[in-house]
C-alpha cells in the first residue's frame, strides 16, 4: 500500500493530496483527504488542481478538510507496527507429520501471511 499517488489530471505528475468523488444522484462533487486506496471511480488530485476544482453548473462542491489530529501518528500506529515486526519474526508453523497423534496425516505447512484472525497456509515442499 502506498499513499504516494500521482494526480489524475492529464499531464500532471505532481503528488496527489486529495481525492475527488462524484455523487451523481445528489449532483455533488466531494473533495476530501487522499483516500487510503486508489478507487476506480475516484480521482486523486494534487494541491493545485484540488484548489482550482469547479463543478458543473447546478452541482455543489463539498470540501472536507482533513482532521489534523488524524494525520499525526498515534499509539495505535506504533502498536500496529510493533505487531507487524513481531509477526514477521515468528517462526513458521509446522503441523504434526503422519503418524504423530491426533493430527496424523496432516500436511506440514508454513504460515505465509495473516489478516486478523485469518491465516494463509502453504505446504512446505521437502
Amino acid at each position: 500500500m502506498s499513499l504516494l499517488r500521482r494526480c489524475s489530471r492529464t499531464a500532471c505528475g505532481k503528488t496527489a493530496v486529495a481525492t475527488l468523488t462524484y455523487v451523481y444522484a445528489e449532483s455533488t462533487a466531494v473533495l476530501g483527504p487522499l483516500a487510503m486506496y486508489a478507487e476506480p471511480h475516484c480521482y486523486d488530485l494534487c494541491q493545485a488542481h484540488s484548489e482550482r476544482l469547479t463543478a458543473p453548473r447546478g452541482w455543489e462542491v463539498v470540501r472536507l478538510a482533513p482532521d489534523p489530529d488524524a494525520l499525526a501518528p498515534n499509539s495505535d500506529d506504533l502498536e500496529a507496527l510493533a505487531n507487524a515486526v513481531r509477526e514477521s519474526a515468528r517462526p513458521p508453523v509446522r503441523l504434526a507429520p503422519a503418524g504423530a497423534g491426533p493430527a496424523a496425516g496432516a500436511p506440514v505447512v508454513h504460515e505465509q501471511g495473516r489478516r486478523g484472525h485469518l491465516r494463509i497456509l502453504r505446504p512446505i515442499d521437502d
